[in-house]
């Protein structure tokens, strides 16, 4: 019994360690399908990290950051809304628009 439940332990940790490098080394099917949403949402996570560092900081008061959150909260919402008419898609437009948005949050930073 402790011979098979070691194999077993072995086994799962083996198909653990090939998942998870077969994950990290290509894109996911999602990811190569909308690289446009890929890099909208990127974006606001970098945007993210920017404002909790600027907070931290001391650059900008807890209200800036809510106010800067908040605005990328709504872009996500434009993102999805976009895709959501286009079968998960943004259009060049769509694109543009986003990152216009997001360029208008970056400078705030």
């Amino acid at each position: 019994m402790n011979f098979k439940f070691k194999a077993l332990i072995a086994a799962a940790s083996l198909i653990t360690a090939g998942v998870g490098a077969t994950q990290a080394s290509a894109f996911t099917p999602w990811q190569y399908n909308h690289p446009g949403r890929v890099e909208v949402n990127h974006r606001l996570a970098m945007q993210n990290f920017r404002i909790q560092e600027a907070r931290r900081d001391g650059r900008i008061t807890a209200f800036q950051a809510y106010r800067l959150h908040q605005e990328d909260r709504n872009i996500r919402m434009q993102e999805r809304w976009f895709a959501s008419r286009n079968g998960s898609h943004l259009t060049r437009g769509e694109h543009r628009f986003l990152n216009r948005e997001e360029n208008g949050v970056s400078h705030r930073i």
